[in-house]
């Protein structure tokens, strides 16, 4: 078989334990689709900055392969990384904004380290929306005033690249690395894999640390793996799961979390299993296309062999969610990793983060910035009672009366919604959703369907969206062409 921008993690390994192609050949390989496509042809301009060490540590995992063997199955792959994960090196961490373009890390982040350990080569990092997409009440999915727009491969311009994690799906769509990490509060990793037909894990909060990345919530922020098959996000999230002594929320996962998820790839992962079927007004929201791919969707669960409930509805579907969490979280967060930056660094605070932004408004201020304004308003003590009031009856309503509820009441394993509908729900809860490709519309949007379970149930997940992948086949690339 002839490997390509398109080949799998274990296909590549095939290749260098082979020796018919090595680490340096495949860095070589993306480094020019890259080149090819990011910032000319299809101008997709997903990547924010490229590693410049990157050929150099390829070039040290081939010797290490040569003489000491491989580490695993990362060994050698290159991996691309959101612009909100902190690395120690050459490269920026700025989460998109202009505030933060000069800054550098004052050390790796969980995520990074524990890449580094695995033998995999990060790359470069990709654009992302803005202070995860928390900056403005209106801005454009995928856009960033230190990066500028990222544009979805299936459809540049035309289809919604989805946000924050936009950069990393849109790359992965286009062939610029084998995986990336994304990063999540409600939504984006979910959302962008769903527009660029990439597979998206959104793990349990605790499953992976949060040091060292630029956050928005303490209690829903997560990173994880995006990536064309369910076999190599799989490989990816056992690189990044461990307890982090730094991190408490890691805590949750001790005896929880697997260092390999591979053996949870299960062709015949439907048989026996209870899905149960999201309707109601998250598939009203959905295009007439969409519906009918969702359908085909369902009718592929039953073929492979799933029990399928329908139609199965939250207890707190109707619920009024307020922003009081997010709002009074992303303050405190920024502030204390703003803090760990070199001490010569000039933005120290949310407060400074904000005055740039209005010093450079012309470049800076696209969107305005409103969301960082109300979260600077707060105290950042996480003391207010309109906050603890509604983080209770955010896991109320989405773990005891969501979820929980709906698993329990029809005996279900899992819960199948459409495309981007619903995912905020098991954001609040902290639970772990999958999503995989499903489909196109006649216009060539991608289309995807997500399964969400509860607390640290990522084997189950990734059992039932392998054998939906498996059976169904449905992922294709993009053209990669610019429509006349």
């Amino acid at each position: 078989m002839e490997l390509n921008h398109e080949s799998t993690i274990r296909e590549w390994q095939q290749a260098m334990e082979q020796g018919t192609t090595t680490s340096r050949e495949l860095t070589l390989t993306f480094l020019k689709r890259i080149a090819q496509f990011d910032k000319q042809g299809i101008a997709v301009n997903a990547i924010s900055e490229i590693n410049p060490d990157a050929l150099h540590i390829a070039e040290a995992l081939d010797r290490e392969r040569s003489e000491k063997g491989s580490r695993g199955p990362l060994h050698g792959i290159p991996v691309l990384i959101k612009d909100n994960i902190a690395t120690h090196d050459q490269m920026h961490t700025t989460a998109g904004s202009l505030a933060l373009a000069d800054s550098y890390a004052s050390a790796d982040s969980f995520v990074a380290s524990r890449l580094r350990e695995a033998g995999a080569i990060i790359l470069g990092k990709t654009n992302m929306t803005e202070w995860a997409n928390y900056m403005s009440d209106h801005m454009t999915n995928g856009y960033s005033s230190r990066g500028g727009q990222v544009l979805n491969p299936y459809g540049p311009g035309h289809f919604d690249v989805g946000g924050s994690s936009s950069g990393s799906g849109s790359a992965i769509a286009s062939g610029f690395a084998v995986v990336a990490v994304g990063t999540e509060t409600s939504g984006s990793i979910l959302h962008p894999s769903i527009r660029n037909s990439v597979v998206g894990i959104k793990p349990t909060v605790g499953l992976i640390s949060r040091r060292g990345i630029i956050p928005i919530s303490t209690s829903q922020d997560t990173a994880g793996p995006m990536a064309r098959t369910v076999e190599d996000a799989a490989i990816l999230l056992g690189a990044l799961t461990g307890v982090d002594e730094q991190d408490p929320v890691t805590g949750k996962s001790v005896g929880l979390a697997h260092s390999d998820y591979q053996p949870f790839l299960d062709k015949d992962g439907l048989k026996g299993v209870r899905i149960g079927i999201i309707r109601s007004h998250y598939l009203e929201k959905c295009e007439e296309e969409e519906k009918s791919l969702y359908e085909a969707a369902i009718a592929q669960l039953k073929a492979a062999g799933a029990t399928v409930i329908d139609t199965v509805t939250l207890p707190c579907e109707n619920t009024e969610w307020g922003p009081n969490v997010l709002l009074h979280e992303f303050k405190s967060g920024v502030n204390a990793y703003l803090k760990t930056l070199p001490a010569s660094y000039p933005i120290r605070t949310l407060s400074d983060v904000i005055a740039f932004n209005r010093e450079h408004e012309e470049q800076a201020l696209c969107f305005g910035q409103v969301l960082l304004e109300r979260a600077d308003a707060t105290s950042g003590t996480l003391t207010e009672a309109a906050y603890l009031n509604q983080r209770v009856l955010d896991l109320e309503m989405s773990q005891t009366k969501g979820i929980d509820a709906a698993l329990k009441e029809h005996a279900l394993d899992s819960i199948l919604f459409p495309s981007v509908q619903g995912y905020g729900i098991a954001a609040r809860a902290g639970y772990p959703s999958v999503t995989v490709p499903a489909g196109y519309t006649s216009s060539g949007k991608p289309f995807g369907v997500v399964f969400t379970s509860t607390a640290f149930s990522e084997p189950a997940l990734i059992r039932f969206a392998y054998a939906y992948e498996q059976a169904s086949q449905l992922r294709v690339p993009p053209k990669m062409t610019v429509e006349e």
